[in-house]
């Protein structure tokens, strides 16, 4: 099974792509641990997109999150068994990001690159506000799920990505 998770920052991609991965023991690709090395500088992108390109080529199950499109997402996306997309409104996805703070508060999550302490500032919250929901970007998911339609789930609220996980109906649907 390959499963890509796609969405907004603070919707739980990265928790979702860890339940998944350990219920059907596949390994777990964050992406956010390609695109940061320690201290948040920005991996140079075409060593990047290679990790990426191997990640996909050495396996034959994963579950891949984040929405990085320079990180093989045409490739990843085709790929997949399985897209799934959180479209989770700006508040859900605010309050998320503030409790995943607090829980994390100087320390690295296991979904960031080493070395790349939790944090938020106005940037960020601005990023999930604002400058992550573009116009541009809403239609790019948007466009993912009318091209595969067959194989993506939207999920709009918490209480159905804790159903969909319930049920495992990815499962049994693919």
């Amino acid at each position: 099974m390959k499963i890509a998770i796609l969405g907004y920052s603070g919707a739980g991609k990265s928790t979702l792509a860890r339940t998944l991965g350990q219920q059907l023991g596949c390994p777990v690709q964050h992406l956010d641990t390609v695109q940061f090395v320690p201290g948040w500088k920005e991996r140079d992108r075409a060593e990047a997109a290679e990790i990426a390109r191997r990640f996909l080529q050495s396996n034959d199950s994963w579950v891949i999150d984040g929405n990085y499109e320079g990180f093989a997402q045409a490739q990843r996306l085709a790929q997949a068994d399985l897209i799934v997309i959180l479209d989770f409104p700006r508040r859900i996805c605010l309050v998320r990001a503030l409790r995943r703070w607090l829980r994390f508060h100087g320390r690295t999550r296991p979904d960031l690159a080493p070395g790349c302490p939790d944090r938020i500032d106005a940037e960020f919250i601005w990023w999930i506000l604002a400058a992550g929901r573009t116009p541009a970007h809403r239609q790019h998911l948007r466009d993912i799920a009318l091209r595969w339609p067959d194989k993506t789930v939207v999920l709009r609220r918490p209480a159905q990505v804790r159903g969909f996980v319930g049920q495992r109906r990815y499962i049994s649907s693919f």
